[in-house]
């Protein structure tokens, strides 16, 4: 697929994805979106790809949905919002969700400035987010007579819990990124001229010293489990797993390395040996 409004470059075990449409504030589009979804597809098929990072050009990360249009941006039925966003019948497209849910290769958002709407919506299925001190945040959609979207009733409660879900979706007011890190919307700030090498170092952190079979799986289960009502859902799992999972090279591989001090070289691959997972692993956002 050729990208229009991002870059996707690969740079060792890592794939960047750059939002690449600075003179609009990188605002959301369905090109975007389905740019996005191939994206994370490219990612999950390439077994030299280990870590995705998602993060922007310019100032800010992603305003939300594209409103150059006007008033009517989000009318389907007439307007610019059928182009934008889909029709009534066929509603916006949210594979872009499902994609970068279901991407076994676990993915960083660094926001190199401020996201809204969409723009941080979008971010919410990925494992890792980092910010700039400097970015702020807004779940806006209130504000603008719309309702959360890309499955975020789901997926920002589990990251902050209902209560400050609500706080932030029923006010749709900015918040600094001070306070995204307070109430873990984002795991770590730093200064903006710093956040790329972060980012790169998180990454190049996971991809130099973890088994990519046991990353996707422990994010399968994390993400899987995380509404359980008990923990009889993973108990019922982990031990099978480890036990399939002891036998192969990996395995080996992580314990030989961790008892001679030196870095693992894990052999492998994704795509051709992660252990039988039925029964318990569904696809998320499908």
């Amino acid at each position: 697929m050729a990208f229009e409004t991002m870059h996707v470059d690969a740079e060792g075990p890592i794939l960047w994805i750059t939002l690449d449409r600075p003179e609009a504030m990188n605002a959301y589009t369905a090109q975007m979106g389905a740019e996005l979804a191939a994206a994370f597809h490219q990612a999950d098929a390439d077994d030299a790809i280990r870590v995705v990072v998602l993060t922007a050009k310019g100032r800010v990360f992603c305003a939300g949905a594209d409103v150059s249009a006007g008033a009517g941006s989000f009318d389907t039925e007439s307007g610019e919002g059928a182009k934008n966003f889909g029709s009534r019948t066929s509603g916006r497209d949210s594979d872009f969700i499902s994609a970068i849910a279901n991407c076994r290769k676990p993915s960083i958002v660094a926001f190199n400035g401020s996201a809204a709407g969409v723009g941080l919506t979008l971010t919410l299925p990925c494992d890792i987010r980092i910010a700039a001190e400097t970015a702020k945040f807004g779940f806006v959609f209130a504000r603008r007579g719309l309702v959360p979207e890309a499955g975020s009733a789901w997926y920002l409660p589990q990251i902050v819990g209902l209560s400050q879900a609500l706080h932030w979706c029923l006010t749709g007011a900015l918040f600094p990124a001070s306070e995204a890190l307070a109430k873990g919307l984002v795991s770590e700030t730093c200064p903006a001229e710093k956040l790329e090498h972060r980012a790169r170092t998180l990454a190049l952190e996971i991809a130099a010293n973890t088994s990519p079979v046991a990353v996707a799986l422990t994010r399968r289960m994390l993400w899987n489990f995380v509404n359980d009502a008990d923990a009889s859902g993973a108990l019922g799992i982990d031990a099978t797993l480890n036990i399939a999972l002891g036998k192969t090279p990996d395995v080996h591989e992580g314990v030989a390395a961790f008892l001679e001090k030196r870095a693992p070289a894990f052999p492998s691959r994704v795509s051709s040996d992660m252990p039988a997972t039925e029964g318990w692993w569904k696809n998320r956002a499908s």
